[in-house]
């Protein structure tokens, strides 16, 4: 059954329906996550439901912080309708572990940075150990 509230779409409408920004979906359509659309006769891209639903999946799939290449990734499973919990699951695994990954290393460079701050005297110094600790080599005192 059609969905005449999706159908024929121009890239503006699809872009204030899924909130995604007219030039992303241009580029999404370039790297393959959306298939080109049909045309008009005029020239026009026309979007449908499925459209719809793909850039609600990548734009959800972005806000959770997938590249770009995970979400073909998976987007390629449904493409094969071939898709099992199992390689979703593991792709998410991935991605969680990437996240662990980033806030430690977060946690590290906020470490550093309160260090930083604990040896500024702050006001009118001259001497600045923040810029030193930023200026000595790596392995250094």
């Amino acid at each position: 059954m059609r969905d005449r509230a999706t159908e024929g779409l121009t890239i503006g409408a699809l872009a204030t329906r899924t909130g995604v920004h007219l030039e992303t979906i241009r580029y999404y359509e370039r790297i393959g996550l959306v298939p080109p659309p049909a045309r008009s006769a005029a020239g026009h891209r026309r979007y449908g439901g499925e459209a719809v639903r793909r850039l609600i999946f990548v734009r959800r799939c972005r806000d959770l912080g997938f590249r770009l290449d995970s979400i073909g990734a998976m987007l390629g499973l449904v493409d094969r309708q071939a898709v099992t919990c199992g390689e979703v699951q593991e792709i998410v695994r991935h991605h969680l572990v990437e996240i662990q990954a980033k806030r430690a290393d977060l946690a590290r460079l906020e470490q550093a940075l309160s260090g930083m701050l604990g040896t500024c005297p702050g006001g009118d110094s001259a001497e600045c150990p923040i810029l030193d600790a930023l200026m000595r080599e790596p392995g250094a005192g």
